[in-house]
């Protein structure tokens, strides 16, 4: 999947796209609901021999708009870019969403997407999304350009599981209870939460606990405790022993929440490379120690304990 940063770069070499189908969304999660958001716009793609684009946003609107009140994110942005390529789409167009962004007009949004592209055949979004200043863009606008510029427009009733209908802030309520089986069913598939390793202290290596340490600014998390979990890193599946939480046993002033994966029977470091966690099993909560020598004895438990998981 290409991926572009503003309208004119989806151009051909010739000039234009000579014709594009459209879905229209933020995606966090690329959950059900906006897998049939995506796979209408393929269908639709493949039936016009168009592109199919996602055209989709770099952060949050809210993060913008309401910073205080921002939700954090299901996925990191390489991993919902690699979700959606999954669905068949040929190309994202990932937009910076920035205080000039958010005060340009409906209409003008729809100008300044659609005139570089070319013929557009189709725009496909939810069917309660909102685009534009004053979030006044809707499907009724949207049908109105199609109706002017000859493109269908899908606007797609929401998804529903046990009678609720799947969205992004139902799934991240399921991520921070824990109830990871209720996300699965949402997304479709397995959640994983996936961050660039940095450095940390090294007091795991030390102890002979080495562990990477991901970059989760921004995700929501599951509850604080230690897990058992593959980890995906370089192309291959590691088993792990995660720890998600706030190391009380090592004190700090100003302790923040941090996720540690001891990867079993594997050496070197992983420094500056994504490593992309799916949870097998919470193995128990976060605790405090009375000193290093009673975590690490409990460090060598977690690990026996993992093991013998990976093997039920």
């Amino acid at each position: 999947m290409r991926i572009f940063k503003n309208a004119p770069e989806a151009r051909s070499p010739s000039g234009r796209v000579a014709r594009v189908a459209i879905a229209i969304g933020l995606f966090d999660g690329v959950h059900l609901g906006h897998q049939q958001v995506l796979r209408q716009t393929v269908a639709d793609a493949r039936n016009h021999e168009a592109m199919a684009i996602a055209v989709t946003f770099d952060r949050h609107p809210a993060a913008v708009l309401s910073p205080q009140s921002a939700p954090l994110l299901i996925q990191s942005d390489a991993q919902r870019l690699r979700t959606i390529a999954a669905l068949g789409i040929d190309a994202a167009l990932v937009l910076e969403f920035d205080e000039a962004l958010s005060r340009v007009s409906a209409e003008a949004f729809l100008q300044q997407l659609l005139e570089p592209l070319g013929r557009c055949v189709s725009v496909c979004v939810g069917a309660r999304f909102a685009f534009g200043h004053g979030r006044a863009g809707n499907v009724a606008l949207l049908n109105q350009w199609g109706d002017r510029m000859g493109f269908a427009v899908h606007g797609l009733a929401n998804v529903a599981l046990d009678g609720e209908p799947v969205s992004s802030s139902r799934i991240r309520q399921a991520i921070t209870s824990g109830d990871l089986d209720a996300a699965d069913q949402m997304l479709g598939r397995a959640y994983t939460l996936a961050g660039t390793v940095v450095a940390g202290d090294r007091r795991g290596r030390e102890w002979g606990f080495p562990t990477a340490n991901l970059d989760v600014a921004g995700l929501c998390l599951p509850p604080s405790g230690v897990y058992a979990a593959h980890a995906q890193v370089a192309g291959r599946t590691h088993r792990a022993v995660v720890n998600i939480g706030i190391r009380p046993t090592l004190g700090g002033i100003a302790p923040t929440v941090r996720v540690e994966a001891h990867l079993l029977d594997v050496t070197g470091d992983f420094y500056g490379q994504e490593v992309e966690l799916s949870f097998v099993k919470r193995l128990r909560d976060e605790a405090r120690f009375e000193n290093v020598d009673a975590l690490c004895a409990q460090i060598s438990r977690d690990v026996q304990a993992a093991r013998a998981a990976f093997e039920d």
